[in-house]
């Protein structure tokens, strides 16, 4: 039974190995540098559920990072118990395989209630008086105090948001350092979000990720060095593309008289469970949830939109897997260089009180506009200071200081990446491409062969 290191380094793909990133290329040098085949939809939980379960969406049925659930007719993003997962995971089979087994399963998603035997996630306090601290969930409170008395309190606002650096994954690769040190698990897996950020901000073409490709490369190096395992594994989960063109079908939608709102105080909120069709946006994917007599006027008027690149609905949806009932009735995939906003409203001084903040539970799509901080604000960092400042001493406050320009976003992922872009699966097997639902059987063979 081999020791196995796997580093999941979210949005590397082909295209960005070369010269930025010497110490993974000697990686290549020593094994083999393979793709994983496109998923739909290529989005964070769908993709990691597909790898670990090694089974499509329409079986483990995580269909995007959030859904309409149909029953409490809400909108979710962003959950993180495993019972959501349907199928086998990887370290449940691998332990069939071999009683003495460990997995240690580090801030990939689902991760809260899970079977391995040790799991940590970002997991924020929120207090009652309207504070979001930052903070973790670890398979024992023993962990959890452990880690943030080793390594200080998880930086969460290096996570996500416009604070968003590589001060987050750094401290998840000591946080895997420390678990090698101490637990010595067989299979270690590492989820590390950095050149996430910056592709999503910036876009794969610009040069400003360059620096990132290399610090990436040099914090795989640091935690190569300091975890000794018999194989190390790199893989990704999808490639961002270089966008500049938005979708907004909820504004859309709304222009057809489909969109259900609700007024609270000055503020415009989507009511899904009025709508006779709302979209639930995730990148490039936008799930549609439509009642069956607005069906064929919505399918139409979405194929007429030069934007967007497919319209499943019917047998389509189960051709490409998404036949499940967490999904959208009508799933659109935009074009490669286009994404999908959230947006509802069509004045933005009614925008909901949650739009101007980083908050990727309360709205009703993912947003990577809270990467930014607005451009218009005078003297944004002071004023974020003051606000925390005042949310300490007790005051509630709103940081409101994300904009509402969807413009501003330069990457996205979701639709079929270009090729020679596609995300990298790195290991010592013979691969020239995978689909994730193969990636946990192959796992397994690395470990058990």
């Amino acid at each position: 039974m081999k020791r196995v290191l796997v580093l999941n380094i979210v949005a590397l793909s082909k295209n960005l190995i070369g010269d930025d990133t010497p110490f993974i290329n000697s990686l290549i040098e020593k094994g083999h540098l393979g793709i994983i085949n496109h998923t739909d939809p290529a989005v964070t939980c769908s993709v990691q559920s597909s790898l670990l379960t090694g089974s499509k969406v329409s079986e483990h049925g995580i269909v995007g990072n959030g859904w309409y659930n149909r029953e409490l007719s809400e909108i979710m993003f962003w959950k993180q118990s495993n019972h959501l997962v349907r199928g086998e995971m990887l370290w449940d089979a691998a332990k069939i395989k071999n009683k003495a087994f460990s997995c240690a399963q580090l801030f990939w998603w689902y991760n809260m209630y899970n079977t391995a035997d040790w799991s940590v996630t970002p997991r924020p306090l929120y207090p009652a008086d309207g504070q979001k601290i930052p903070d973790i969930y670890a398979s024992s409170d023993e962990l959890r105090f452990e880690l943030t008395e080793k390594l200080g309190r998880f930086p969460l606002f290096n996570f996500w948001g416009p604070t968003a650096n590589m001060k987050s994954s750094k401290w998840i690769a000591d946080c895997a350092i420390h678990i090698e040190k101490t637990r010595k698990p067989t299979l270690n897996l590492v989820y590390l979000p950095h050149l996430d950020y910056c592709l999503q901000k910036f876009g794969p073409n610009s040069p400003k990720v360059k620096k990132e490709v290399k610090a990436i490369d040099e914090l795989t190096k640091y935690i190569c060095e300091n975890i000794k395992v018999d194989e190390v594994v790199i893989l990704s989960e999808y490639s961002i593309s270089e966008v500049d063109q938005v979708i907004y079908p909820n504004r859309e939608l709304r222009k057809l008289g489909l969109l259900g709102l609700k007024k609270e105080f000055h503020y415009e909120m989507l009511d899904a469970g009025r709508s006779d069709c709302f979209a639930v946006c995730d990148h490039q994917i936008a799930h549609l949830y439509c009642k069956d007599n607005y069906k064929d006027k919505v399918i139409k008027h979405f194929q007429n939109n030069p934007l967007v690149e497919k319209v499943l609905y019917g047998n389509q949806l189960k051709d490409f897997a998404l036949n499940h009932e967490r999904a959208g009735d009508i799933v659109l995939i935009a074009k490669n260089n286009a994404w999908f906003s959230y947006y509802f409203w069509e004045d933005d001084n009614k925008a909901p009180d949650y739009a101007r903040t980083v908050d990727i539970h309360r709205k009703p799509g993912y947003d990577p506009v809270e990467l930014f901080i607005n451009p218009k604000l005078k003297l944004a960092k002071l004023r974020i200071i003051w606000k925390v400042i005042k949310k300490k001493l007790g005051f509630r406050q709103l940081l409101d200081v994300i904009p509402l320009d969807a413009t501003l976003v330069k990457g996205s992922h979701g639709a079929m990446p270009a090729k020679g872009s596609e995300p990298v699966f790195i290991s010592s097997q013979s691969i020239d491409s995978i689909p994730a639902e193969k990636v946990k059987e192959k796992i397994l063979e690395i470990i058990f062969n």
